[in-house]
């Protein structure tokens, strides 16, 4: 209960740090969506501190005792009645004609602006950057527009950017779009900060509240889905970071689309970073609970009842097939809910994800003992 209490405080404190009711302005439909917002809000403050002025005086002053003759009252002051009619009718205007055009200039994507593709799904969000770049992570360039092209594969999301004032929903079955352009570049930390923050966050899955950067370094802006879509909706986030050179977000894009040829990251480290870039982690667990689909932690090695009634083992050719063709073989016990990656994982990030789920599987350490000639002689046998 505390520690509920400690979030809701720590997200008061971002909302007042400053004295500021809203996060950062970092678009340009930030101040332009800010204004209109406020002048609204005093309008209506301008209006509503005389009207329930007006009520309660005259609630006072017009009080008769109980049981007391009402009196008939026909006059009508016809100026008064047309001026408090039409006045007001000028400022409605005023506000649709504001509201109208910063919907249109939200809805207008420029000439020339750069497409990065959206996929949404239960629960995590998948970034397509062309030629097979695909990452949870927004990267995008200052003063540049950028277009998002999204579509979701479930159920219905909804994009929502605060420090751009930018939302929209993601519906299955459909294409929508959104634009924005940020004027505000996310900061670099450190080389010392990045370093000493790597060797505390260690291999575990990085923390993005904790450090408020991104494992490169980077200072990000929220984003995440204000659309409830499910039991693990609250943990469908991400972040977009803004580069100030092309060259530099080449550099990002270039490094995350395939584990280095220099052999620093094993297939093994970089199946687990795909397992918590991708999604796998919001459907499979790592410590045998059950979620959408089998834990990770009873999978490599294991015999797997399917929902035909056949029996297979769960190898390495089963595991390249589930993710290329999800629906094939279904585990008995599970929906066939999980999308195809096919034309996203290349065939070296489809071995390093095996090569993960071996690490983390009980009898995937069986059957590597087995391999390697140990003592081992226990068959797999599905787990109850």
């Amino acid at each position: 209960m505390f520690a509920k209490m400690n979030n809701v405080f720590s997200l008061l404190g971002d909302q007042f740090s400053g004295s500021e009711w809203f996060p950062q302005q970092a678009s340009t439909f930030a101040k332009e969506n800010d204004d209109l917002f406020f002048a609204i809000t005093w309008l209506c403050v301008l209006f509503f501190v005389p009207i329930a002025g007006c009520l309660f005086y005259f609630a006072l002053k017009y009080k008769k005792p109980k049981g007391a003759k009402a009196e008939s009252n026909t006059a009508h002051n016809t100026p008064l009645e047309l001026a408090w009619s039409i006045l007001p009718s000028f400022f409605l205007v005023a506000m649709f004609v504001y509201g109208a055009q910063s919907y249109l200039n939200r809805r207008t994507v420029p000439d020339g602006a750069n497409e990065v593709g959206l996929r949404a799904q239960m629960w995590n969000w998948q970034l397509d950057y062309g030629n097979g770049v695909i990452n949870p992570e927004l990267h995008i360039l200052v003063d540049e527009p950028t277009k998002l092209a999204m579509r979701s594969t479930d159920v219905i999301h909804s994009v929502f950017i605060p420090a751009f004032r930018a939302k929209k929903d993601v519906v299955p079955g459909r294409y929508n779009y959104m634009w924005f352009e940020a004027d505000v570049a996310s900061e670099k930390v450190s080389d010392e900060t990045l370093a000493s923050a790597v060797k505390e966050n260690g291999s575990d899955e990085w923390d993005y509240d904790k450090w408020q950067f991104t494992p490169d370094g980077y200072k990000f802006f929220d984003l995440y889905c204000t659309e409830y879509c499910g039991k693990n909706h609250s943990i469908m986030q991400s972040v977009v970071v803004v580069h100030e050179t092309e060259d530099d977000l080449n550099a990002w894009i270039k490094k995350v689309s395939k584990r280095p040829d220099d052999g620093s990251v094993s297939p093994a480290e970089w199946g687990k970073k795909l397992y918590n870039q991708r999604g796998c982690k919001g459907c499979h667990s790592l410590d045998g609970s059950k979620r959408v689909g089998p834990s990770f932690k009873e999978s490599y090695g294991n015999m797997r009842q399917l929902t035909n009634g056949d029996s297979v083992k769960a190898d390495a050719e089963y595991i390249r097939n589930s993710i290329l063709e999800p629906k094939k073989q279904i585990v008995a016990g599970y929906q066939p809910v999980m999308p195809s990656y096919k034309g996203q994982l290349s065939e070296d990030d489809i071995a390093s994800i095996t090569a993960f789920l071996e690490t983390v599987s009980d009898y995937g350490r069986k059957v590597g003992a087995e391999d390697e000639g140990g003592s081992t002689t226990e068959e797999p046998t599905e787990k109850e």
